[in-house]
C-alpha cells in the first residue's frame, strides 16, 4: 500500500476499494503515516465525498483498528443511542436505565461536551468517585449486573477515529458527512451492538441547522449503521431550545433525578426520552410496536425500578450509593444563584440555543481548550420553555455561578438572549422526523 496514491485517487474523484481503505486505516492506527498524509486524505475526501460503500468501508475499517467487545452470554438485546449534541440534553442518563430496566443491555460509551454543546461525561463526573474508564472486565460486569452502563471512549476503541480526529480538528474537516459517519459509527461498531437510535439534532443549538443538513447526516448514518450490521433507525429532533429545564453539569444531572423520581412529566424532555425508549425496544423486539414500547418505558418510571437501576449503576462504577436519596450530600451548589428575569411581556417565543450553551462556558462549565478545568457547579436552572406567557420581571431562569459578576453578566445574557411576541408562538415539535 502507498499512502500517497490512495490520496492521489480520492483527490481526483476515484471511487476506492475496500481493500484500499482497510490498509490505509491499518497504516494510520499503527503510526505509520506522517500528519500530512493523514490531513491530505481528510481533505480530499472532504471534497470529493465518498460513497456509501466507501463509507460503510472507512467506519469498519476503523472499528477494527482497535480492540472488538463482545457481550456473549449476556442474555439480553444489546442497545445504544447517540446524541449529535446539543444544549441541555441529558437524555443520555435517564434513557441508559430506562431500557436496561425494560429488558435491554446499554453498554453506553459517551463523551465530553464539544463547542457548545454539553457531554455525558462530564455530567457524570458532578458524582463523586464515579469512575468514567472502568477496565473491560468491570464495564461488562456492571452492564451484565446491573443492565447499563456509562462510560467513555478507551484508548483501545476505534484508536484510528481518535488520530483521524485529532488531524480533522486543525484542517478544518470536521463537517464532512463521510468522516462524522464513520467517527460516530466505528466506535458503536467496536461496542459490539446489536441495534442503535440516533438523535440528529436540528435548529440553533445544533451542529445542523438546516433540515436537510440534519436528513442527510441521519441518512448516511443510518444506511453505514445498517450496512455495518448494526439495525439502526434515527430520529430527527428539534434544538431551537435548551431540551431540559437546565444547561449545564451538576444542575442537569440534578435535571435528571428529578426525570426518574417523575417530576418532569409532559415536558419536551420527556416526549424524547420515550421517544427514544420506544424505538430502542421497538428495535430490539421487546416490544410490538412503539404503543407497547412507550408503556413499557412509563412503567419503569412509575414503579421506580428505572430510578434503582440509575442509582445501581452510580454506585457499580465507583459513585455513592445513596445518591438518589440524598443528592444535596454529593452534588456541589454554586455559591451564587440568580434569578433571570424576563425583559418584557408577552409570550417567550425565540431564543438562540446555542448561545445559551456559549454562556455555560463563559460561567465555566465547558471548555475552550481541551486542556481546561471545568466548573461542574454552574449552569442555569428553572429555564422556562417557549411558549410560556411572562410579565416583565418574572424569573425565566436561575443562574448558578462562582462569583456575583459572572453571575450578573449570565443572566444579562440569557434575559437578552429571549425574544418576547405578542400572541403564543407556533412551535416546531420536539420529533421532527423518523429516518
Amino acid at each position: 500500500m502507498i499512502p500517497q496514491e490512495i490520496i492521489r485517487q480520492k483527490r481526483n474523484g476515484a471511487t476506492l476499494s475496500a481493500a484500499d481503505i482497510d490498509a490505509f486505516i491499518g497504516a494510520l492506527g499503527r503510526g505509520e503515516l506522517a500528519e500530512s498524509q493523514i490531513g491530505a486524505f481528510a481533505m480530499a475526501v472532504w471534497f470529493r465525498g465518498m460513497t456509501r460503500e466507501e463509507t460503510v468501508a472507512l467506519t469498519l475499517a476503523m472499528a477494527r483498528s482497535g480492540d472488538i467487545l463482545s457481550w456473549r452470554g449476556i442474555g439480553r438485546p444489546i442497545a445504544d443511542k447517540h446524541s449529535t449534541g446539543g444544549v441541555g440534553d441529558n437524555v443520555s442518563l435517564m434513557l441508559a436505565p430506562i431500557a436496561a430496566a425494560c429488558g435491554l443491555a446499554v453498554p453506553m460509551i459517551s463523551g465530553r461536551g464539544l463547542g457548545h454543546t454539553g457531554g455525558t461525561l462530564d455530567k457524570l463526573e458532578s458524582i463523586p468517585g464515579y469512575g468514567i474508564t472502568p477496565d473491560a472486565a468491570r464495564f461488562r460486569k456492571v452492564v451484565d449486573e446491573v443492565g447499563c452502563a456509562i462510560i467513555g471512549q478507551t484508548g483501545a476503541l476505534a484508536p484510528a477515529d481518535g488520530k483521524l480526529y485529532a488531524v480533522r480538528d486543525v484542517t478544518a474537516t470536521v463537517d464532512s458527512v463521510p468522516l462524522i459517519t464513520a467517527s460516530i459509527l466505528s466506535k458503536k461498531l467496536a461496542a459490539g451492538l446489536e441495534t442503535l437510535v440516533l438523535d440528529v439534532k436540528i435548529g440553533s443549538g445544533a451542529f445542523m441547522t438546516s433540515q436537510e443538513e440534519a436528513e442527510t447526516l441521519a441518512r448516511s448514518l443510518v444506511e453505514v449503521a445498517n450496512g455495518g450490521g448494526v439495525r439502526t433507525s434515527a430520529l430527527i429532533t428539534d434544538m431551537n431550545q435548551p431540551l431540559a429545564d437546565a444547561a449545564g453539569n451538576v444542575v442537569e444531572l440534578r435535571n435528571c433525578l428529578d426525570f426518574l423520581k417523575g417530576n418532569k412529566a409532559g415536558t419536551r424532555l420527556e416526549t424524547v426520552v420515550l421517544a427514544f425508549a420506544s424505538e430502542m425496544l421497538v428495535q430490539a423486539g421487546i416490544a410490538a410496536n412503539a404503543a407497547d414500547a412507550e408503556s413499557r418505558a412509563r412503567e419503569a418510571l412509575a414503579s421506580g425500578k428505572a430510578a434503582e437501576i440509575f442509582g445501581r449503576m452510580v454506585h457499580a462504577l465507583g459513585g455513592p450509593a445513596d445518591l438518589l436519596e440524598h443528592p444535596d450530600r454529593y452534588l456541589a451548589s454554586a455559591p451564587v444563584q440568580k434569578p433571570v428575569l424576563a425583559a418584557a411581556d408577552g409570550w417567550l417565543g425565540a431564543c438562540d440555543a446555542r448561545e445559551i450553551g456559549m454562556s455555560v462556558i463563559d460561567l465555566g462549565g465547558g471548555r475552550r481548550r481541551p486542556q481546561d478545568k471545568i466548573d461542574h457547579r454552574v449552569g442555569f436552572s428553572d429555564i422556562l420553555p417557549l411558549g410560556t406567557k411572562v410579565s416583565r420581571g418574572d424569573r425565566i431562569a436561575t443562574v448558578h455561578a462562582a462569583d456575583e459578576a459572572s453571575a450578573q453578566k449570565a443572566a444579562g445574557a440569557l434575559s437578552a438572549n429571549y425574544r418576547t411576541v405578542d400572541t403564543a408562538p407556533a412551535l416546531s415539535p420536539v420529533i421532527v422526523r423518523r429516518i
